[in-house]
């Protein structure tokens, strides 16, 4: 059964190299059968559910072929071992500028193969910037502090800190090449793909999403000097709707220097996508849709961030940090951000760090809306309570002006989030916050977001991983010249069960069900919508 999987992935790839473009490749990589049945209009949903269970059922048979014993899978908190070397703690002084992961232990062998299978978090990782606001991807962000990041191998579009100080994991060779591959393919029945309330129209398509990644130094424990890249396209398919077909890609790009006293940080997000469903390089459902436009949305992202932290003595460090944002719209309102912050930490207690400064930026942001200068001023804390449970916080006071359109907005600001593995196999992160961005279709409009947001996932049966995620969001829009009325207030939420298992140590198959809801005070933009899907994931 193995070798006629890894024959077709061969048969398909080897088609897929004799073709220019990936879209092309993509559209034909879909099965001829399916979409001959649906052009004669004979597909139905017992077909696909049919198609579902035969799916399955070849998944259940090439692990009846494996004949892999029964495992104790280690928690998602943990990761395979790097080498027999035993794996140094870090220092407890609190970094607020260096990325880094949650403690780790070695992942117990299988006692009848000489291979283990990979650690739950490689199998199914969880968000590194777990469910943030949609906003993040759809809107400008003018914040420099972020949700919190889950365990494991970060990634996806957030570099910033939120364990400075405590025990931390360093790669044992930290100058080898990494790289892992990845493939994900999904199929989804959605019943409102124009995430619309007039127009509710529904459709299947097919998620096609190779990821890879690539790196040198200490990219796992980042107390060292590292360099990561994450790539991955994402093909959308729809089988009604094939106008509606979506090619999107995300790009990450990270490093570190270590000097000693003084590190230095850069990040790079790149978000090029046809359709705004798409929030990072691990959740790729569309969990935070874009509120603002209530409409899959062309829109190109770029977000760049650099840190650099000076350790003045054993319990004093400053850092400096400097953003840029460009959210282009095409046909819409872009914004071009620039921002930079001083602040300065005190490692209060051994494992508390208390910090404060300031931000100021400005905001460029394309006709009709008012360019805008903003000021924040923030206190944050940060608290490794224990090994199994990091808490953080900011919080302080925006103040933004319109260029003399209108008086000065004022408004609270903050970030508060933590990471929770009270058990082996649990973890539970959680995050609330309230930010203000430029909206990209109401002109001479802002909004303040505040948003709170959890995610749970258990270990069941060794091999079966359960996971809850839900979140909601207030947009509150505000006028930015004088003597306009800005009335919408949106209240946005969403819940996603999802069920995972871990077949072979080279697949895993799931299935989720994903409801997104938007009540607006403009009735145009509320919605409501319903996706059931099943995905299959190859690691080679």
């Amino acid at each position: 059964m193995r070798f006629f999987l890894l024959t077709t992935l061969w048969r398909a790839s080897t088609l897929a190299a004799m073709r220019t473009g990936l879209p092309s490749i993509i559209h034909r990589f879909a099965p001829l059968l399916l979409r001959s049945s649906i052009a004669n209009g004979d597909i139905t949903r017992p077909v696909l559910a049919l198609v579902a269970g035969i799916f399955f059922a070849a998944v259940l048979a090439a692990q009846a072929q494996e004949s892999v014993e029964p495992d104790v899978l280690p928690s998602l908190a943990e990761q395979p071992p790097a080498s027999a070397e035993s794996v140094p703690a870090a220092s407890t002084e609190p970094l607020p500028a260096l990325p880094q992961s949650m403690p780790s232990a070695p992942a117990e062998p299988l006692p009848s193969s000489a291979e283990s299978l990979p650690s739950p978090e490689q199998a199914f990782p969880s968000s590194p910037e777990p469910l943030s606001s949609s906003t993040n991807y759809t809107t400008a962000q003018t914040n420099v502090i972020a949700p919190p990041v889950a365990a494991g191998p970060p990634g996806a579009f957030n570099g910033k800190n939120v364990f400075p100080g405590g025990e931390t994991v360093s790669s044992a060779e930290p100058r080898r090449f990494h790289y892992e591959l990845r493939l994900t393919v999904r199929g989804v029945w959605d019943d409102n793909i124009f995430i619309s309330n007039t127009n509710r129209v529904s459709d299947y398509y097919f998620a096609i999403e190779p990821e890879i990644t690539i790196g040198v130094g200490d990219i796992e424990g980042r107390n060292r000097s590292y360099l990561r890249l994450d790539y991955m396209p994402s093909a959308i398919l729809f089988v009604d709707h094939s106008d509606e077909d979506a090619f999107n890609q995300l790009i990450h790009l990270e490093g570190g220097y270590n000097f000693g006293r003084l590190r230095l940080s850069l990040f790079e997000d790149v978000a090029l996508l046809e359709s705004a469903n798409l929030n990072s390089l691990f959740d790729t459902t569309g969990l935070w849709a874009n509120t603002d436009a209530s409409a899959p949305t062309r829109v190109n992202i770029f977000n760049t961030r650099a840190v650099a932290n000076y350790e003045l003595t054993g319990k004093v460090s400053l850092q400096g940090e400097f953003g840029s944002s460009i959210f282009f719209y095409p046909g819409h309102i872009s914004s071009y951000t620039i921002d930079g912050g001083l602040y300065l930490y005190y490692n209060w207690l051994p494992k508390v760090s208390v910090g404060i400064g300031g931000t100021f930026g400005y905001d460029w942001v394309d006709a009709p809306t008012t360019d805008q200068t903003f000021e924040q001023v923030n206190l944050r804390l940060n608290y490794d309570v224990t090994a199994k449970f990091n808490l953080y916080a900011s919080g302080g006071v925006e103040f933004r002006q319109f260029d003399g359109n209108r008086s000065t907005y004022i408004t609270p600001v903050f970030e508060v989030g933590s990471i929770y593995h009270p058990f082996s196999g649990t973890n539970l992160t959680l995050a609330a916050g309230r930010r203000i961005y430029t909206s990209g279709f109401l002109p001479d409009q802002d909004f303040a977001t505040t948003y709170v947001v959890a995610r749970f996932q258990q270990r069941l049966f060794q091999r079966v991983y359960f996971g809850l995620g839900a979140g909601y969001e207030n947009n509150d829009y505000f006028a930015t010249q004088r003597n306009l009325s800005a009335p919408r207030n949106d209240d946005y939420w969403f819940i996603e069960p999802s069920v995972d298992v871990l077949i072979t140590r080279w697949l895993s198959a799931g299935v989720y069900y994903l409801h997104r809801r938007d009540s607006s005070s403009e009735s145009f933009f509320s919605f409501y919508d319903n996706q059931v899907g099943v995905r299959a994931t190859l690691r080679f």
